[in-house]
């Protein structure tokens, strides 16, 4: 009875993912993992390091190149997406004027189409208006 405890208790629950992940190596391991492997110098260290490190030789290769080709951003973690733009407070000014001239734009037309309506009752009604444009 002792061996079926023991068993079940050994027994570990591993759990499966729906959808496979990739992974992602932040620039610091993939420096780390490249030193380590210069340092393997006696056959079979650098397969051991691999297996140890989920990886596979490919990725030494790249990351090589990219070492190489000083190419450090290429090994620093990016942020996707569109870069954010920095705005010039000129810039700021420009589209707070324009909305600020949209706005005044809305309000005289609404104004004109008030004055109109008034020259068209005051003529429907007989009433002389007190500065009567000719427009």
């Amino acid at each position: 009875m002792s061996t079926a405890m023991e068993t079940s208790a050994m027994t570990v629950e591993t759990e499966v993912v729906e959808k496979a992940r990739r992974r992602r190596f932040k620039a610091a391991e993939k420096l780390r993992i490249l030193k380590e492997a210069d340092r393997c110098t006696k056959p079979g260290e650098l397969g051991a390091l691999l297996r140890r490190e989920g990886l596979y030789s490919s990725h030494l290769s790249t990351w090589r190149a990219a070492q190489q080709r000083g190419e450090l951003a290429g090994l620093a973690t990016r942020r996707r997406g569109p870069k954010p733009q920095l705005v010039d407070a000129r810039d700021r000014k420009i589209a707070e004027l324009e909305r600020e001239t949209r706005r005044l734009q809305r309000r005289l037309a609404r104004a004109e189409g008030l004055i109109e309506v008034q020259k068209k009752v005051s003529q429907l009604l007989g009433i002389p208006l007190a500065n009567d444009d000719k427009d």
